[in-house]
């Protein structure tokens, strides 16, 4: 799984972290709506953007994720916007955001562009730099928790998730977190198996994040079926089987590979190939 992904992940599902992270309320989500836009007749593409959805006085903001070097980001992000601009004519100004792990792959020169960083109009935050874990609100505390190192990412964890369950009042919210922090565990200790996972950081057999609820549901579900036709026994080994099957484009969208998801589910590599093509074709852009 790409880095960027988690981030544009959690911008699109609980946009007031982005707020959060830039100084201003997170109620300020509420109007904008995240996107990602192309830019007509050129190869450039912009990943994630906030646009206003009321009041021409509510900026844009261009967001750039930059996990590794690039010596020509703010040329190629200040080029994205121009022709955003002059394309799409908006009303309303606009504000660039790149965010990088740390400040030491903010390699690229400004000298060309220093205006806009002196103008405040594009901004940088260092995640690593942003505090204390347990001081910061979960939300950034979240994205801060995929720059720690493993051995502080277990404690980080840990006391994350149990702020999650403790502060967040919102069940689809709070359900939401917990599955932004399972997929960054996941990504973070790729080696560890997912039962060791749970164990280390006490998600409950990870039954209350919406993938594995909708996966045991449907499990369920075709279990009862085939008891009903070939007996009690028969249809829980069936609906066991069945479960896993319905499993694997659940673990595809947390970004295990066929492989690591033919190993969790004891399955063969060829059976979830195999799966894979039996699924309709994905609706995602």
């Amino acid at each position: 799984m790409k880095t960027d992904s988690i981030f544009y992940r959690l911008f699109q599902e609980i946009p007031g972290i982005f707020f959060e992270l830039i100084g201003n309320p997170p109620q300020m989500a509420e109007a904008y709506k995240f996107s990602s836009i192309e830019i007509k007749q050129t190869a450039f593409r912009i990943d994630g953007v906030f646009l206003p959805t009321q009041g021409e006085e509510n900026p844009i903001y261009f967001i750039e994720v930059q996990f590794q070097t690039d010596t020509e980001i703010y040329s190629r992000l200040i080029s994205e916007i121009c022709l955003y601009l002059r394309q799409n004519k908006p009303k309303n100004s606009w504000r660039g955001v790149v965010i990088y792990p740390n400040r030491s792959l903010d390699t690229a020169d400004i000298r060309n562009c220093s205006e806009f960083f002196t103008s405040q109009r594009v901004s940088r935050i260092y995640l690593n730099e942003l505090g204390e874990t347990a001081s910061l609100p979960v939300g950034i505390a979240t994205m801060k928790l995929v720059v720690e190192n493993e051995d502080t990412a277990i404690v980080a964890a840990r006391e994350l998730i149990d702020r999650t369950q403790q502060d967040i009042n919102i069940e689809p919210q709070r359900r939401q977190l917990l599955e932004l922090i399972e997929t960054i565990l996941v990504y973070k200790f790729p080696t560890m198996s997912r039962e060791e996972i749970e164990g280390m950081f006490g998600l409950s057999d990870l039954k209350q994040t919406r993938v594995y609820q909708e996966g045991k549901q449907e499990g369920k579900q075709e279990g009862k079926q085939e008891g009903k036709v070939e007996g009690k026994l028969e249809g829980k080994l069936e609906g066991a089987r069945e479960e896993k099957f319905r499993m694997i484009p659940l673990l595809l969208k947390l970004g295990l590979s066929f492989k690591e998801i033919a190993k969790e589910l004891g399955l063969s590599l060829e059976e979830v190939q195999q799966e894979m093509l039996k699924q309709p074709p994905s609706q995602d852009t």
